[in-house]
């Protein structure tokens, strides 16, 4: 196994069997892997500890063709380990049990073992856990890959004992690279103007393996006539962005879109709300989350945004896919372009903190309502003015508990509707300390 051989590779047809471009030109060494620089560059994290001699577990986190495969296998060939591949997707508690046992056989005899775990984050907490003993003792270097965070899909437990490493979506640097190597294996180039070659590693979306199976199909036809953007639209697919609606993609978008509104930045939140769309997303989840946009970052700089924010949301309700997305864009032009203020959004979390901090102090009698004999004997309701009977219907009376030193929990931002209503805080303030005399 080491070195990262497969059963299949050493069976009597692998030697003869065709192996897909993709598996031709996957890298034979750290130095050919491409888009990783600042893992495995000179100055690198990863090189460091290969430089060193030495390999601590680690889990690879990144896109889907970004290399976490590859550098797996590579970082077992530079520290001479055995190569002992998994898969969370097909594997489990008895799959593990003997990679572990044939483990530690290997270390009575002198040599270690890195498990290489593919979609580790598919391993529910009991096999999460069960990597533990092995990795501490040193029997197994766990090098795990995943798409999603690790923070939110893996143990904490596992977490701590392992380094994790994020790997960068590839670009057309690294794509470029890769053609050209596709290009001398094959020994001719892609029949493709420069045009669509660009196109074809925007199709790509980030994916090399994608790339490579897409200019393994080019190669496939046979033609030498060089193709545009259209033709190659019609050979080739574009790669679905990657988009899953209960993992880490959902919540990316999401707070991408919701920052781009906060930011009113118009343009860029009608993009991630695009992408959530074409992505699959619930529209009854962005429609929920723009109506708390509307409060937590709109508030009462534009009272609308929030009547706006629902009436799209039931609009969509009425109208569906994909008449009622037009709702729900509007709505988002309608919070983008909006004034902003969090002042209320931040009032709310002031006066919880104040509550939790000062306990159960009663209101003021003076506010409080008599309606026993005995309450009125006790002073409940004494004192109190109606607003309404007063000048400018604003009495001036304290309603905060008597030993509570008043506290400026909202303070309005001067734009939009709340410049207004800061102007009539400062006029109610003033009344406040001329009749009672502050």
């Amino acid at each position: 196994m080491a070195g990262g051989a497969t059963g299949f590779e050493n069976s009597l047809f692998g030697a003869d069997a065709p192996r897909p471009l993709a598996d031709r030109l996957r890298p034979k060494t750290i130095d050919d892997v491409v888009g990783q620089d600042h893992l495995l560059g000179p100055e690198g994290s990863i090189r460091r500890f290969l430089d060193q001699g030495r390999l601590t577990s680690l889990i690879l986190w990144g896109t889907p063709g970004c290399g976490k495969t590859t550098i797996a296998r590579l970082l077992a060939d530079h520290t001479d380990l055995a190569f002992e591949p998994l898969s969370a997707i097909f594997s489990g508690v008895a799959d593990l049990r003997k990679v572990f046992d044939r483990a530690e056989s290997r270390r009575m005899q002198g040599q270690g073992t890195c498990l290489f775990v593919d979609e580790i984050h598919r391993f529910n907490k009991a096999q999460q856990d069960s990597f533990l003993p092995y990795v501490e003792n040193g029997t197994i270097i766990l090098v795990g890959a995943t798409t999603e965070n690790p923070s939110f899909e893996l143990n904490a437990a596992l977490l701590s004992r392992c380094q994790v490493f994020v790997l960068n979506r590839l670009e057309h640097d690294a794509f470029e690279i890769m053609l050209q190597r596709a290009e001398e294996e094959e020994g001719r180039t892609l029949p493709l103007t420069q045009e669509a070659r660009w196109a074809l590693m925007d199709m790509a979306d980030g994916d090399g393996r994608y790339l490579l199976n897409m200019a393994e199909a080019l190669y496939a036809l046979g033609t030498s006539n060089e193709m545009d953007v259209e033709e190659l639209g019609r050979v080739v697919q574009k790669r679905l962005p990657v988009y899953d609606k209960g993992q880490d993609s959902h919540y990316n978008l999401v707070s991408a879109l919701h920052k781009a509104v906060r930011g009113s930045d118009v343009d860029a939140a009608l993009y991630w709300l695009g992408r959530m769309l074409e992505g699959g997303e619930d529209p009854n989840f962005i429609a929920r989350r723009l109506l708390v946009m509307s409060y937590e970052d709109i508030g009462m700089a534009d009272p609308n945004a929030a009547v706006q924010a629902l009436n799209a949301w039931q609009t969509f309700e009425r109208l569906g896919n994909p008449e009622g997305q037009m709702a729900l864009s509007q709505a988002v032009v309608y919070l983008a372009t909006a004034p902003k203020s969090n002042a209320q959004y931040k009032s709310l979390k002031a006066a919880k903190g104040l509550a939790k901090e000062t306990g159960s102090l009663p209101p003021p009698k003076h506010i409080l309502n008599a309606p026993t004999k005995m309450m009125r004997e006790m002073g409940y309701g004494v004192g109190y003015q109606y607003d309404h009977d007063s000048e400018d219907g604003f009495s001036g009376q304290n309603f905060f508990p008597e030993n509570l030193a008043r506290e400026k929990l909202y303070q309005p931002v001067e734009r939009g509707f709340e410049r207004d209503v800061n102007k009539r805080l400062e006029y109610w303030e003033g009344l406040r300390k001329k009749r009672n005399k502050i």
